[in-house]
């Protein structure tokens, strides 16, 4: 938790929330919370409750990014299914109440892993939070999105080709953060090798256990967060995505990359892709070193986008200029994973 509150006028929120969130009662006290790339989001403390600001950042965005509106009606939208989600309060697009559009949500109170061991639990109980991720996942993949009311939230189908080009045009479109061979061979590589499985379902996009609230004591998930590049895509490269864990330097986000998997008592890499299989009825993951390269290049896509925003001083976050400098380290992962998939190796 921080201090800064990116000079918010509080009597305005509170102003808004009294007519917006129903059983409101001012004034606020704001703080706000470290970490998180995408949108800034703040405590919001009453004498009576506590709930949870998301907005949009300040400054120039890039067309598309940081939508907020978004995140409120996907999580609206799964109240009520097996994925846990906090309630949705209200939803303001005025940018004059405090400078962007916003939402407010329930408070949930838990624990937030910042490291994928998840060393602060007893070494027993660790592949129960590894397999209430893999629950929780597989869940938000079974979604019936249709009675979601999510039919419309995304372009199912075709899902890597637009995502290649999306996140390739988002790299060469911010020039500020400079250029990577390894980034230019990804996007070379990977729209001549994508499967034909053309899968579809309603997908977070960065699922991580740092992007999730547990209870307490117990290892159970009260709350999936960040729900900013949800849309409706491919499974698989949204599974992938949260299993490259496995592959990911821990000093770049929540990763696994140089543990001692049986010492820790985690799951091995193959265990979770079978758990995950066999709660979604699939017969492995055929082609899963295209899915790892993709999602390190998407992921070095937004590190790059990170770094543009550093530079132009308008990054969210007390560790935007670190993950700024990963970038580099990520594509070049993305590229031993076209090394792999290009040796015929999987998993």
């Amino acid at each position: 938790m921080t201090g800064a509150t990116d000079d918010i006028d509080t009597r305005k929120l509170a102003d808004w929330m009294s007519r917006h969130v129903a059983g409101f009662s001012g004034p606020v006290r704001l703080s706000r919370f470290s970490g998180g790339q995408s949108n800034p989001t703040y405590r919001v403390e009453t004498p009576d409750a506590h709930y949870v600001l998301r907005r949009k950042p300040s400054g120039k965005l890039l067309k598309g990014a940081h939508a907020v509106e978004r995140e409120a009606r996907v999580r609206a939208a799964l109240a009520g299914t097996d994925v846990p989600v906090p309630a949705i309060l209200a939803l303001c697009e005025d940018d004059d109440v405090i400078g962007s559009a916003f939402y407010v949500m329930e408070m949930v109170e838990g624990r937030v892993f910042w490291d994928a061991r998840f060393p602060d639990v007893d070494p027993a109980e660790r592949p129960q939070y590894f397999d209430a991720m893999n629950r929780a996942l597989a869940a938000l993949h079974s979604v019936d999105i249709e009675a979601a009311g999510l039919a419309d939230y995304g372009r199912p189908g075709n899902f890597f080709e637009r995502q290649i080009a999306r996140w390739s045009k988002q790299y060469t479109d911010d020039p500020d953060a400079g250029q990577d061979a390894n980034m230019d061979r990804l996007i070379a590589w990977l729209p001549d090798h994508i499967p034909a499985d053309d899968s579809a379902s309603l997908v977070h996009g960065d699922f991580r256990c740092d992007n999730m609230i547990f209870h307490p004591d117990e290892p159970r998930i009260l709350a999936v967060i960040d729900w900013e590049l949800s849309t409706l895509g491919h499974p698989l490269a949204d599974f992938t995505y949260h299993a490259m864990m496995y592959r990911m330097p821990p000093d770049i986000v929540a990763g696994l990359a140089g543990t001692e998997l049986v010492d820790w008592n985690i799951p091995s890499e193959d265990d979770y892709v079978a758990a995950y299989c066999r709660r979604t009825g699939r017969d492995g993951i055929p082609d899963y070193d295209f899915y790892l390269a993709f999602n390190f290049f998407r992921l070095a896509a937004i590190f790059h986008g990170i770094a543009g925003r550093v530079l132009r001083g308008n990054a969210a976050g007390e560790d935007a200029a670190a993950r700024a400098r990963a970038f580099p380290r990520l594509a070049a992962l993305g590229g031993e994973c076209v090394e792999a998939a290009m040796r015929g190796r999987s998993g």
